[in-house]
């Protein structure tokens, strides 16, 4: 395997310059953790990155960095499916589970700006196949629009484990209810909303409900033809299960042990929160026409003030509608992070200077994630 890797990965890379390659070679062997708290003058050990995806059983990686609000570099390592041998590229999908957030918050945010939907209104008030039912535990208080995209709104269900291949797949209002064959409970006021942020994907799905309420077309229909293809994402699909794709295009999910997830990969009826089908390459687009549109220099979807509404975080000082704001230093980024059964991913954009990065892995071990990325950070002087 280890001969495969290399000579493929060295395949993908001879289209960069000189520059670039030696960028790229040096983020490949510079991976490492962040230092404890306890322990900050600790000699930081550097790492291979074959040897990182061989140590933590992690198959298939695909990588894109940003550099300047352009792709200046995507790659891809290792196998989408061991079994099949088929490597990954950069142009194979993986399951970008709670990057979908992200996404979905620019399409519902599209609806504010055509005047569709009002953030701080009333749930209910879009609601027409199914209302939100209030009960004690909300104290009177109304869940609005944004309350459900910076997870501020106090619902229960933190996320979802998705279904196998061939399952019954529940409504979407029976996913809201916990009713069969739905697989998680109901999703309910744990507190009043506006009290604290606490993550609630279930407040995503009510936010994927009240979107179809108000299009009246499905789900990954509005969001292809107003979010994933104006961005330029062109390959990436919210379609569950994938069926505008073909197989090969797609990458296998596996377990920590290294088993394959049965049936390839799990099915996620709750696209908003989890069912986003993509690669790093067009998470970038994303990324990018983010950064761009918060610079006042692209609107493909939303204006610079939406932009920068979504940017701001609503509630505490991290999470903003769809994305969590992070400071290191003087550089502020927006992210996320997602988990599927089967695949980890993680995404971080510079506020200014037009920097960022995202990794996949088809693999529930996701630790490989932030040790690249603290590579890339090191390489380009983040």
């Amino acid at each position: 395997m280890a001969c495969l890797f290399i000579s493929y990965a060295q395949a993908q890379q001879t289209a960069y310059s000189k520059e670039v390659q030696e960028k790229i070679k040096q983020v490949e062997q510079s991976l490492f953790n962040s230092k404890p708290a306890d322990k900050p003058d600790a000699p930081r050990q550097n790492w291979k990155l074959d040897e990182r995806m061989n140590y933590y059983g992690v198959y298939g990686l695909s990588i894109a960095v940003i550099k300047d609000y352009k792709i200046e570099w995507a790659k891809a390592y290792g196998w989408a499916d061991i079994a099949e041998k088929r490597p990954v590229t950069i142009e194979t999908l993986f399951q970008a589970a709670s990057l979908s957030k992200s996404l979905n918050a620019v399409g519902v945010l599209k609806l504010v700006q055509n005047k569709k939907l009002a953030l701080d209104a009333d749930i209910n008030t879009y609601l027409s196949s199914w209302k939100f039912p209030y009960d004690e535990k909300s104290k009177d208080k109304k869940i609005n629009v944004a309350n459900l995209l910076s997870h501020s709104a106090g619902l229960t269900v933190h996320g979802f484990p998705g279904y196998e291949v061939g399952d019954n797949l529940p409504t979407i209002p029976q996913i809201l209810d916990g009713k069969k064959p739905a697989n998680t409970s109901a999703v309910r006021s744990q507190f009043e909303p506006g009290l604290k942020t606490q993550y609630s994907g279930g407040g995503t799905t009510i936010a994927q409900l009240m979107v179809m309420d108000i299009t009246k077309v499905p789900y990954a229909q509005y969001m292809w033809n107003n979010v994933l293809k104006p961005m330029g994402m062109l390959n990436s699909t919210y379609a569950q299960p994938p069926v505008n794709k073909k197989p090969n295009q797609l990458a296998t999910g596996y377990r920590a042990n290294k088993n394959e997830i049965k049936g390839k990969y799990h099915i996620y009826p709750e696209q908003a929160a989890a069912g986003l089908w993509t690669n790093p390459t067009d998470l970038a687009h994303y990324i990018i026409e983010t950064q761009l549109s918060l610079a006042g220099k692209s609107n493909k979807v939303l204006s610079q003030e939406m932009t920068r509404l979504r940017l701001t975080p609503y509630f505490d000082k991290s999470a903003a509608l769809g994305v969590f704001i992070t400071q290191n230093g003087s550089v502020k980024t927006f992210g996320h992070g997602g988990a599927n059964e089967g695949f980890r991913c993680q995404y971080y954009g510079s506020l200014e200077g037009g920097n960022g990065v995202v990794v996949m892995v088809n693999s529930d071990n996701g630790e490989i994630l932030q040790e690249l990325i603290n590579s890339v950070a090191l390489v380009y002087g983040w």
